[in-house]
């Protein structure tokens, strides 16, 4: 029997790439035809940055995507569920970072 997500992400494999679920493949779709368009530029999938205060590493934050648009930096994640853990590493990384989450569903 398969293993059920505790927050009903199924897995998606879109151009090789397998998606946590169905909206983050959908919205790497949507990102590519923005990029295509040259609404976006150098889009990433993943980027990952150390969360650390006072030369101690926290914990490490990974979004789902990375771009340019309009010139600036976008870092976006794709959130059917917002856990704790996921509001404090937000948190960090505007704090830290100076970051601001993009957040779409």
């Amino acid at each position: 029997m398969a293993k059920v997500n505790k927050y009903r992400a199924k897995k998606t494999v879109l151009d090789g790439i397998t998606f946590a679920s169905k909206a983050e493949a959908a919205r790497y779709r949507n990102l590519k035809l923005l990029e295509r368009a040259g609404e976006i530029q150098n889009l990433e999938l993943q980027p990952s940055y150390v969360l650390e205060h006072n030369g101690t590493k926290i914990c490490t934050y990974r979004a789902d995507f990375k771009y340019m648009q309009d010139g600036k930096e976008v870092i976006e994640d794709v959130k059917g569920f917002k856990t704790p853990v996921y509001r404090l590493k937000k948190k960090l990384m505007l704090a830290i970072h100076g970051i601001d989450i993009l957040e779409t569903s």
